[in-house]
């Protein structure tokens, strides 16, 4: 394996993704006139250009060329549905004709609140936001004035939305709270920084299963610790299950069987639409209480009816827990069909995750940290993206791969087969197992 070689086999995928682009290339180059790199979601930005997407149905989506591909990246998890179910468009017209800002409590979001409340067994009270950032930072500043304290534990490659991301030290996006960053999968050491904080430690904020740094499961013992060592100096433990919560029928914490103080809530769970939530044990929520609480929560769209809808049709028809279980499980199945290929080639590429969500990684050995891929060559990851396309697969360039219900079976045989491919013609430029 070369420089020179991969260097060059990018720059060949490069040239045929653009030749096969026309309309996307041209879109972007509008585009950058008036936003900054044609962009207002920094993720969906790769070189030389990002494709346009023009139409989504169920798994399938059409790009600005015609080009079609099977989704497996939904929306970076929040497309759990698939594009315009009709249980969701349908609940969303219907909510609609009698008012879309009412501009007081309206008649749907009680009941979607009840429902996540009696799924997600430790969220005994909630409020709405509009995303997963807004509802981390809400639940943070619950636990900073819960507990009088000014600390915030959280973890090497964490990642809480876009003003809480984290590598070794807050990236230069975060908020400027008074956060201690500790390594992810390390119960002793988060054992020991907690307690020796002690009294200073408002919250420790996780998530279950990093999700943006690759994948990286939390072990159980270390998600155990933190609920140990939280509880031994007074600190609440905060869950971000954003991502994770789609895991198991009733939350990946859950699964684990550890119970959070505050979890936050996010993309899937709003059907589609723009959604966030946090909540958790009743004392702490009720901060929030306009009668007897200090704390004002605002958002105008907080408890818009086209969320409100959304949520609740797609929670009740679509995804049930028994779903979210069964979508579990055809990930697990693809994920070890993947992984068992990949060994039987003698390539180092392998795919982590829980669930119906995945990483592809060209590392050997345990992922435990996001530390354990800071040797992996990011021009192999994104031979990998454009390979994919080329075969009429949308994934994420990054490598995270992402399973929506209309999902088929042939959908995942395609992929699979793909993954066999880019082996067989860039395995010369893969590092060996």
């Amino acid at each position: 394996m070369t420089h020179a070689a991969i260097d060059q086999a990018l720059a060949e995928a490069h040239q045929r993704f653009a030749d096969s682009n026309p309309a996307s290339r041209r879109q972007f180059d509008e585009q950058a006139r008036y936003m900054p790199g044609a962009n207002s979601r920094s993720v969906l930005f790769y070189a030389p250009f990002p494709l346009t997407i023009a139409k989504g149905e169920g798994a399938t989506l059409w790009d600005a060329d015609g080009h079609r591909y099977a989704d497996f990246i939904a929306e970076y998890t929040a497309g759990v549905y698939g594009h315009s179910a009709p249980e969701i468009r349908d609940a969303v017209v219907e909510a609609m004709k009698s008012g879309i800002n009412l501009t007081g409590h309206n008649l749907l979001e009680g009941r979607l609140a009840r429902l996540i409340c009696e799924r997600f067994s430790q969220i005994e009270q909630l409020r709405f936001t509009n995303s997963g950032t807004e509802a981390n930072l809400m639940a943070l500043t619950a636990a900073l004035h819960f507990t009088g304290r000014r600390k915030i534990v959280v973890f090497a490659g964490g990642y809480h939305g876009g003003v809480l991301g984290f590598g070794a030290k807050p990236l230069p996006t975060t908020v400027p709270f008074d956060f201690v960053v500790l390594p992810y999968n390390d119960a002793q050491a988060a054992r020991e920084q907690i307690v020796h904080l002690g009294a200073e430690v408002a919250a420790v904020l996780v998530e279950p299963m990093q999700g943006a740094s690759g994948c990286i499961p939390g072990r159980p013992e270390f998600l155990q610790a933190l609920r140990e060592s939280a509880t031994r100096v007074g600190a609440l433990l905060v869950f971000d299950e954003v991502m994770t919560s789609r895991l198991a029928p009733h939350g990946l914490a859950n699964q684990l069987g550890i119970r959070s103080d505050l979890t936050t809530l996010g993309k899937y769970i709003g059907g589609g639409m723009s959604f966030g939530a946090f909540g958790g044990r009743a004392d702490v929520m009720a901060l929030f209480d306009p009668r007897t609480g200090p704390l004002a929560h605002s958002g105008t769209f907080n408890n818009n009816v086209m969320t409100m809808a959304a949520g609740y049709a797609g929670l009740t028809q679509l995804f049930p827990p028994e779903a979210a279980g069964a979508l579990a499980a055809r990930g697990e199945s693809m994920r070890a069909r993947l992984n068992a290929l990949c060994e039987e080639k003698g390539v180092a590429l392998q795919f982590t995750g829980l669930g119906s969500l995945m990483n592809a990684h060209f590392v050997k050995g345990d992922v435990v940290r996001s530390e354990d891929l800071a040797g992996v060559d990011g021009r192999l990851r994104q031979l990998l993206f454009f390979h994919l396309l080329a075969q009429g697969i949308y994934a994420s360039p990054r490598g995270f791969v992402v399973l929506s219900l209309p999902v088929t079976d042939a959908d995942i045989d395609r992929f699979v087969a793909a993954i066999a491919g880019f082996i067989d013609v860039y395995g010369a430029l893969l590092p060996r197992a």
